[in-house]
């Protein structure tokens, strides 16, 4: 369909996807002159107020000029985009580059355009012109254009809204009737902050659309019963779904209406009335079939339980491309497929749509799977803790997005971060798509409510339903970045659910000391070293002895919680025997309401073997609301920021596993307690709120980014696109690279080449003895220990003799390479990274040089940019930082120019993307100040887009 155009081929990468204020897509391409026939009848469907406010003047309907004008672009100085659904326009915007005094231009010195909009009048208020907005001034920057004017009526305040809410910096001016608006394209941090606001709303209501819809069906219901599609039906029945549900085959014989005592229909299309939301569990072959009639039919979102895509093989994953591609045409987003289904718990909502028999009770802890199969073992390890149907610890929401091909976990981060019915979340992923965004949306989830993560596939390639951008990074270190974003990760899905248990209901610990009381010295010394080897700062261990009675546990648990000495509690228990032994339910009473009555620090209970109490205690797991709560928020503090109390689910809960009735809700008032089964497992736990406590209270001061005045920006961009100039990509000379490093304030020691004994004395007499004669050779380069260094030449006599000692022992001057340069301070041996990863974006790392970093990987990393506060973190991250504080009574060095160093580094890298890795090694660090005594940098063409780019679902 696409042809190229005057004078560039047709740019494909301006192509995306978007998200709309409504929760609906839309395609966002350039427009091209096979687009004739769609404009006009785009134009047809645009009232008259609409044609006025975009011409000034009535303007019934275009001329075949104005056709020919608005679909023949050069894709440089005449440009224009179209937002479409299905094969339609539902809007466009195009910019002409100006010159002086508004008239045409071309050309790079012409860097202003005109800009207009027009937006179908259906269409109107689901932020079509924002994202419109979005694209256009990304495609201007990539074409040289710094600046947009438009002309707008005053009556059209909708379009003068657009550009104001926009976040560019502006002038207004008014002159003949008209707003003249000018505007820079630059991002700035509000335009960033709009851009992402607008991003959190749309995808989020993309989201809550799937998952509170007012209708929904069932497509693929076998006339048998069994079979995915008939117990789906039966679950969102027997759940109590609030809307209406209907079921769909197309092999159900004529004048049959009702299966399973739902109503029944051959097809989608046949239901009269809307349906919000329908589940496919047809064969694969048709899919494409179903996801037509449902287009037709306007409905909202798909949840794809077919499996046969992107997991069986090359066929499944074209076959899953052109599903996305097929349902984005629709507006409609897609769970799945290969999905297990979803959950919601809310009264308002009850949906189980999921292969999940039992309706989750509802709680407060949002669970979010790639796998089904992990879905399946989380809701029943939640179920065996007290928690599933036994409708103690609850659930809000439940995805399953399977092989992840539109919905992701970044979509539904962002519901839950203005979900109020969510106060944890829980995610098990086995790959992240977006690791940039996923970064993002972390920091700013886990700053209001707790972000718990457990990675699948760590060690090896992803599922093959997933489609993920590599990443050259190691696990740890994308582990560590995602720590640095305040994402709790754990290793296993026990840890998960022990973590989201814990911060589900209890408040964060203050800092890392904990008392430690109960009936066994055993156990409680079990605990104390658990704690050390957590990190933690554990009190000797109150033992109350066997003996110990409720009132015992009671005023010990209490007495710990009044003393300001600690932070959290850990109780442990043991069964006890003889006439007069505590019982369960008076010991679980005793602990719930010494806590009730200090509810400020968190409580753990470690229990060995004991049934009776586990079951007492279980309100100790409970997200769930308890019965008789006030409407008020909760006056005591949770994790969670968003706490909205809602009334309790049906009474009539069925029996677990065992047929066990379902634990009975604790008292009004109380609060409940984590039970674990060993001590390793509640301490681990613990640790975790610490850190994320700790990584809390340091998000509410973040740091800045320093500016420096001696950095050179512009210079350094003038330098950066004279050398691509000469190719895509190239690892800078040794001159370029100090040049480029200079002006940014980093300056490196010059080392000059000695091809022969005469040139090395030569330029020591430049630099000035005391020198070092170093082989930079690759196989020698950095590498000490092999002898390829030569330290403190005092004298020329010293360098020659050094010099003959390295051809001798490693080769001639062609192989060493040797060079020389004077001597630096004393000091330790550091070195400083930044590398733009494919997946994780920019990132600065920092270790010792040697062994430290080469052997023992001891480095520290941080996501640029980089503040003050990181630099320092990043500094005393490592296991070797002992040795730049004075260890073992050597003299501390100068930490404050080294985190100087780093934020240098860091602004280079972040203030020009064309730089993807900068390696400073050695930095030697003195008592006082650094020494960069090698460099090197590498520069690549930027990408076309970024996260800091236009909204944009992942390409299909």
């Amino acid at each position: 369909m696409q042809t190229s155009s005057d004078r560039h081929e047709y740019p494909a990468h301006w192509e995306a996807d978007v998200v709309l204020r409504d929760g609906g897509t839309a395609r966002i391409r350039p427009i091209t002159a096979d687009d004739a026939e769609r404009l006009v009848s785009f134009y047809e469907q645009v009232s008259d107020e609409s044609k006025y406010y975009r011409f000034f003047a009535p303007y019934p309907r275009l001329s075949a000029k104005d056709v020919h004008r608005f679909t023949h672009h050069d894709f440089v100085d005449r440009v224009g985009l179209a937002a479409t659904v299905g094969d339609e326009f539902i809007g466009t915007v195009r910019y002409d580059r100006i010159g002086a005094g508004g008239r045409p231009a071309t050309g790079a010195e012409a860097d202003e355009a005109e800009v207009a909009f027009l937006v179908q009048d259906a269409h109107q208020g689901r932020g079509v012109a924002s994202a419109l907005l979005e694209h256009i001034a990304a495609v201007a920057r990539e074409r040289g254009i710094r600046r947009f004017a438009a002309e707008v009526l005053p009556a059209n305040t909708k379009m003068i809204k657009v550009f104001t809410d926009a976040g560019y910096t502006q002038k207004r001016s008014f002159e003949d009737g008209v707003v003249r608006l000018e505007f820079g394209l630059e991002p700035t941090d509000r335009s960033l902050a709009v851009q992402y606001a607008r991003e959190q709303r749309a995808e989020a209501r993309s989201v809550q659309r799937l998952l509170a819809p007012g209708a929904v069906a069932v497509i693929g219901t076998g006339r048998a019963p069994g079979g995915v599609g008939r117990s789906i039906l039966g679950n969102i029945r027997d759940g109590g779904f609030t809307g209406r549900l209907y079921a769909v085959n197309g092999a159900l014989p004529e004048g049959q209406k009702e299966l399973d005592g739902v109503p029944a229909f051959r097809s989608v299309r046949d239901i009269d009335g809307p349906v919000d939301v329908a589940v496919v569990a047809v064969p694969a072959e048709r899919v494409p079939e179903v996801v037509a009639d449902c287009g037709e039919h306007d409905v909202q979102g798909l949840v794809v339980v077919s499996a046969g895509y992107a997991e069986s093989g090359p066929d499944g994953r074209e076959r899953q491309r052109a599903l996305v591609r097929q349902a984005r045409s629709y507006g409609m987003r897609i769970i799945g497929p290969n999905s297990f289904g979803v959950i919601n718990t809310s009264p308002e909502v009850r949906l189980n749509a999921s292969l999940a028999p039992d309706m989750p009770r509802a709680g407060r802890i949002g669970l979010f799977a790639q796998s089904g199969a992990i879905g399946v073992a989380l809701l029943s390890r939640l179920h065996r803790r007290g928690g599933g149907v036994t409708g103690v610890t609850g659930l809000s929401t439940f995805v399953s997005s399977g092989n992840r091909a539109d919905v992701s976990g970044n979509d539904v981060l962002q519901y839950w971060y203005e979900d109020a019915d969510t106060d944890v979340a829980l995610m098990y992923l086995e790959s992240i798509g977006n690791p940039r965004k996923f970064t993002r949306l972390a920091r700013r989830t886990a700053a209001a409510k707790p972000l718990v993560v457990v990675q699948g596939a760590r060690h090896g390639a992803g599922p093959r339903g997933h489609a993920v951008r590599a990443t050259q990074l190691p696990h740890a270190t994308v582990s560590a970045l995602l720590r640095q974003a305040g994402v709790i990760r754990v290793d296993t899905i026990t840890d998960l659910v022990d973590a989201g248990l814990l911060l589900a209901r209890q408040p964060l610990p203050a800092g890392p000391r904990v008392a430690i009381l109960g009936n066994s010295e055993s156990l409680g010394l079990l605990t104390y070293d658990a704690c050390l080897a957590e990190g933690l700062r554990p009190h000797a261990p109150q033992d109350l002895t066997t003996a110990a009675s409720a009132a015992d546990f009671h005023a010990a648990l209490s007495r710990a919680l009044a003393d300001d000495s600690s932070d959290a509690v850990v109780v442990t228990a043991i069964p006890s025997v003889g006439e007069g032994s505590v019982g369960d339910a008076a010991l679980a009473e005793a602990l719930r309401s010494a806590a009730a009555e200090q509810p400020t620090k968190p409580v753990l209970v470690v229990h060995v073997e004991l049934g009776g109490l586990a079951e007492a205690l279980s309100a100790a797991t409970s997200t769930a609301p308890q019965p008789g709560a006030a409407s008020g928020p909760d006056p005591t503090p949770r994790t969670g920021e968003r706490v909205k109390p809602r009334a309790a689910a049906d009474e009539g809960v069925p029996a677990d596993d065992e047929g066990a009735p379902a634990p009975a809700p604790p008292p009004e008032g109380t609060h409940p307690l984590p039970a674990y089964p060993a001590a390793e497992r509640a301490v681990r736990a613990l640790a975790q709120a610490v850190a994320y406590g700790q990584w809390r209270r340091d998000a509410a001061d973040p740091g800045r980014v320093p500016e420096y005045e001696d950095i050179d920006e512009r210079g350094a961009a003038a330098l950066i696109e004279g050398m691509l100039a000469r190719g895509q990509g190239l690892t800078l000379t040794t001159e370029a690279t100090c040049e480029l490093l200079a002006a940014y304030g980093v300056h490196v020691h010059r080392a000059l080449p000695a091809s022969t004994p005469d040139a090395a004395a030569e330029a020591a007499r430049t630099l000035g003895h005391p020198v070092a004669l170093k082989a930079t050779a690759p196989h020698l380069r950095h590498r000490a220990d092999l002898g390829g260094v030569r330290l403190d030449l005092a004298d020329e006599e010293q360098l020659r003799r050094a010099y003959a000692e390295l051809t001798e022992l490693f080769g001639s001057p062609e192989e060493l390479r040797p060079v020389v340069q004077r001597m630096a301070p004393r000091g330790v041996d550091t070195v400083v990274r930044a590398v733009i990863d494919p997946a994780a974006g920019a990132v600065l790392s920092f270790g010792l040089a040697g062994a430290a970093s080469q052997l023992l990987g001891d480095m520290a990393h941080r996501l640029i940019p980089v503040t003050d506060r990181d630099a320092t973190s990043l500094v005393r991250s490592i296991r070797t930082a002992p040795l730049l504080f004075g260890w073992r009574g050597s003299a501390p060095v100068d930490t404050p120019a080294l985190e100087e160093l780093m934020l240098r580094v860091s602004r280079l890298v972040h203030d020009h993307p064309e730089v993807v890795a900068v390696t400073l090694e050695p930095v030697v660090v003195a008592p006082h100040g650094i020494s960069v005594l090698g460099a090197s940098v590498r520069l690549a063409p930027p990408p076309a887009r970024d996260d800091h780019g236009p909204r944009t679902l992942p390409a299909y």
